[in-house]
């Protein structure tokens, strides 16, 4: 995996402004610059839509509410799963207890 360091300018807030990022993979960077190239993007345009939907994305992980899964009803799996709990059991935990 080799890193290089890219020099990317984004325009914001009317304002040209200079960012450095490091560590950016040689061949991810090639293939960003050429997707954003295709849908007539600059990479500064194109690197902020990708922050933009990565921080949503993390925004709704961070809203997942633990106690939902008290609110999981058991079901039949059906004819042949009676012992499927107890069968798991055994493979984590070894043995019958």
């Amino acid at each position: 995996m080799k890193l290089k360091y890219y020099v990317l300018h984004v325009i914001h807030m009317k304002k040209k402004e200079l960012f450095a990022i490091r560590g950016i993979e040689e061949e991810t960077y090639v293939k960003f610059r050429e997707k954003a190239v295709s849908k007539r993007l600059r990479v500064g345009e194109a690197l902020t839509l990708a922050m933009k939907e990565w921080l949503e994305k993390e925004e709704k992980r961070e809203k997942v509410n633990p106690s939902n899964l008290l609110k999981i009803k058991p079901f039949d799996w059906g004819p042949g799963t009676e012992r499927t709990s107890e069968e798991i059991d055994e493979i984590l935990y070894g043995g019958k207890r």
